[in-house]
């Protein structure tokens, strides 16, 4: 299997640079390798090339994951913002970008009515923590344009057919002679009456007005699988747009943005929480109890646990997305002292001082006047 190139050699910036810099790069070398200017043979595998390093830099989560894992954040060929799905950084086709580039004058006037794919869409879904970890299926609602049921996408009302336009006999382009100082040249625009189709719709269909498509609102069913994070997308293949002339349509990407819990934080696949104890549990040792995801563990505190010490249970956290296999539970001790003591509490602890090898001199608590006095400096 060849190697792939380092997508920042590719477009020839640093690892720094800023997008506007990557785009800029990208603009550049798609101008010098489009298959339509550039002849050379090895033009359109280069040209493909540019293209993916730019879907992957110019998206800041694809970004940081090839920043973090390089290419193989993107193998496998799977839905989870995967890089090399057929399209170029944005840009519909190649025909788009010849396009963007040059204003429109594509080689010929019949790639207006080649079947061109449909553009994706994307869908933020909000997920509590749990569902995150461990997976759920969803349904949602989203509004794409479909191709019209009573006229099949054709435009025209059924009985009747769209007749080819006379204003530029089919070619949705019109071309016309100038001469100028420097000879005579051919401009050539879209044709006026017909809009760049090549035809023209007599009686226009009475459900989408002859634009062949219709708005839809659509439930979908999707899978979300255990251990998504944000900014993790899931793509259901052809649930976006519809192609025009017969195209492919685009896919849906649904980003899932996850709700922070009430006390377990997440680092990568491991799950933090914070757990406080007393003096004495501290000193002594104790046995406590621990909430999971998976509900209550027992966890042993040692003798001597001093605050932030750190224990690890093993497969309590959150599974990979790729492998059988979960993180850990971190648990983070703190250690709280009380802030109010009754009198044979004190006294306790003033005996427990002496063996401690100092004995302290105990100070008063405040009372509510005294700490009133303190605040506003009476």
């Amino acid at each position: 299997m060849a190697v792939k190139q380092d997508y920042y050699e590719v477009l020839g910036v640093p690892r720094d640079a800023g997008a506007d810099d990557i785009k800029k790069a990208f603009r550049k070398l798609a101008r010098q390798y489009h298959p339509d200017v550039n002849k050379e043979p090895a033009a359109e595998a280069k040209f493909k090339e540019i293209n993916e390093a730019y879907e992957i830099l110019s998206d800041e989560q694809k970004r940081a994951a090839y920043d973090r894992y390089g290419h193989a954040a993107f193998r496998n060929g799977s839905g989870f913002g995967g890089a090399g799905q057929g399209d170029f950084g944005g840009f519909t086709d190649i025909n788009d970008i010849f396009n963007e580039f040059f204003g429109g004058f594509t080689r010929t006037g019949q790639q207006r009515h080649s079947p061109r794919r449909g553009a994706d869409l994307r869908y933020d879904l909000k997920l509590e923590f749990l569902e995150a970890v461990f997976g759920v299926e969803k349904e949602i609602e989203i509004v794409r344009n479909e191709t019209c049921p009573r006229c099949s996408g054709a435009g025209a009302e059924p009985g009747t057919t769209p007749s080819r336009c006379r204003t530029c006999n089919g070619t949705g382009e019109v071309r016309r002679m100038q001469q100028s100082i420097l000879g005579s040249f051919v401009s050539v625009t879209t044709c006026p009456t017909c809009g760049g189709t090549g035809e023209v719709i007599a009686v226009p269909c009475k459900q989408c007005g002859g634009k062949k498509q219709v708005r839809s609102t659509r439930t979908l069913s999707v899978n979300i699988p255990p251990g998504v994070d944000n900014g993790t997308q899931i793509r259901l293949n052809n649930e976006g747009e519809p192609g025009l002339n017969g195209g492919p349509p685009g896919n849906l990407y649904v980003v899932v943005n996850v709700v922070p819990h009430q006390y377990f934080r997440r680092k990568d696949q491991d799950i933090i929480i914070e757990i406080g104890v007393n003096v004495a549990q501290a000193a002594l040792g104790d046995e406590i109890e621990v909430p999971t995801v998976d509900g209550k563990e027992r966890l042993v505190i040692p003798p001597g646990t001093q605050g932030g010490s750190v224990f690890r249970l093993k497969g309590k956290g959150v599974p990979h997305l790729r492998r059988n296999a979960r993180g850990d539970q971190i648990v983070v001790i703190g250690v709280s002292v009380p802030q109010s003591l009754t009198v044979e509490q004190r006294r306790l602890f003033m005996e427990l001082s002496k063996t401690l090898g100092k004995e302290v001199i105990p100070q008063q608590e405040k009372g509510f006047f005294d700490k009133l006095r303190d605040a506003f400096g009476v």
